[in-house]
């Protein structure tokens, strides 16, 4: 079967992942997360983000976004985020439904917010008049594929909390920024001042399950009960740990994210060759973001499905996964070369 570039969801799951659920499908345990394979898995995650760290497993990431946020606002609140976000296009309006709160989207020429992007939009504290401001939200990688370097995201999380705002990151894809920035979790995440973030599995050769990260304690209050009244609370919960315990325990996550971001820059360099075509994007993580000769778009959907990003523009988005092939990439774009002659 051909391989599509559509997404990172397209993929299969890891023979490791699989045979990990197999292996704990044996035998009684206690449900919703008391149990031994529940507990190693935040004990891994503590290790990797620092051992405060409130650590729950979720279904997937939708529901970790709309669990984060519900920790942090009030239906009056206000959260910034970039125009190209996950919570803002393609949640189907879960974290406003199940929050009240209002999002602000702000357009980016790169898909990541900085204070001086987010400054003009705080405005009304203490109006009543007002939706107050509340949460930063970024992705990372976002969704356009590039990544905050640490100096980025110390320098935005410094500026949100100077303002009294929460960061929020949306972690669906962190693996591959962590394996382009090449810095341990926690440099790139806890360290540098996020309050509350997700950590995909799904995306990165997982069946099923994320992880949501707290590491601001006063977030942790109430997020349990949250994410029960989500329906995001698993009552099998040791085979969603399992699989984490299998890729923490092997850096399995972060293997599968360099060969996915290895992927995509062979990719770039071979499209690149092709001056038909033009990258829009820094090719930060697992993601080519071009734009194609409309007339080849509909006839190299049909062997290797994708998605257009912007259809007016013809902007495609190719996407890499921890089991595409260096033969897949070569014969992708050995077909757009046939398309364009």
């Amino acid at each position: 079967m051909t391989k599509s570039f559509a997404s990172d969801n397209y993929s299969g799951i890891h023979p490791f992942v699989l045979q990990a659920i197999t292996d704990a499908n044996k035998g009684h345990l206690s449900s919703y997360g008391n149990d031994p394979y529940s507990e190693r898995a935040k004990q891994l995650f503590r290790s990797m983000c620092g051992e405060k760290t409130d650590v729950l497993f979720v279904f997937n990431g939708t529901g970790a976004n709309v669990i984060a946020i519900q920790c942090m606002v009030n239906s009056f609140d206000t959260v910034f985020c970039t125009e190209t976000a996950h919570i803002y296009t393609d949640e189907c309006g879960a974290p406003v439904k199940h929050t009240g709160a209002m999002l602000c989207p702000i357009a980016t020429p790169d898909g990541k917010l900085t204070p001086e992007l987010i400054a003009p939009h705080i405005k009304g504290v203490g109006n009543m008049h007002n939706s107050q401001p509340r949460v930063v939200s970024i992705s990372q990688s976002t969704e356009i594929g590039t990544v905050y370097s640490v100096e980025e995201l110390k320098r935005l999380c410094d500026f949100a909390h100077s303002h009294g705002l929460y960061v929020h990151l949306d972690g669906t894809r962190i693996s591959n920024a962590v394996a382009s920035l090449n810095v341990p979790v926690k440099t790139c995440t806890a360290d540098c001042g996020v309050d509350i973030m997700s950590f995909g599995g799904t995306k990165n050769g997982m069946m099923i399950g994320e992880a949501l990260l707290i590491f601001n304690p006063e977030l942790s209050k109430n997020a349990q009960f949250i994410r029960k009244q989500t329906t995001q609370l698993y009552s099998k919960m040791r085979f969603i740990a399992a699989q984490f315990i299998a890729v923490l325990e092997t850096d399995l996550w972060l293997k599968m994210a360099q060969h996915s971001n290895r992927m995509a820059k062979i990719l770039e360099q071979e499209i690149r060759d092709i001056e038909q075509i033009k990258i829009t994007q820094p090719v930060d993580a697992n993601g080519v973001f071009a734009l194609i000769p409309p007339d080849i778009a509909e006839p190299l959907q049909k062997e290797y499905f994708f998605y257009l990003w912007d259809e007016i523009r013809c902007e495609a988005r190719w996407m890499c996964s921890f089991d595409t092939t260096e033969e897949d990439v070569h014969a992708f774009v050995h077909h757009i070369r046939k398309l364009i002659k």
